[in-house]
């Protein structure tokens, strides 16, 4: 399969397909456009959620890491969509509708705890 540059009519990219007899060219370009998708997903968890960082010398230990690495990605990609739909709710209806405690700052997302005013304690009447 070759792909040329929407900007550069002149690039050409390669991919050799393997794939059944029976199936169509649009399915193999589909297949090969999600690629970039795939790419920047674990781009994102290394960067987010440490899945690059471990150091273990077992397989099971290296799995564990993983699965947990994508878990926390796959939580804040939902919060992250929860947020996003709750905002446009929020500016197409007049209802208050709750923040998720997750913010994103520049590249990476932290959690922002409520500040409360400390309670004068009612001293007990005697």
């Amino acid at each position: 399969m070759a792909r040329r540059s929407l900007s550069d009519p002149g690039e050409i990219a390669y991919y050799l397909a393997y794939a059944p007899v029976g199936v169509e060219i649009a399915e193999l370009v589909r297949v090969a456009g999600s690629r970039w998708a795939i790419e920047e997903c674990f781009q994102t968890a290394k960067n987010e959620c440490g899945l690059d960082e471990y150091e273990v010398r077992r397989y099971i230990g290296w799995y564990r890491h993983i699965t947990l690495s994508m878990l926390a990605h796959a939580v804040l990609t939902a919060l992250a969509a929860q947020t996003d739909s709750a905002a446009r709710g929020a500016a197409e209806t007049d209802q208050p509708s709750s923040r998720s405690p997750w913010q994103r700052s520049g590249g990476s997302w932290t959690r922002s705890c409520p500040v409360h005013e400390p309670t004068a304690i009612p001293s007990p009447m005697h």
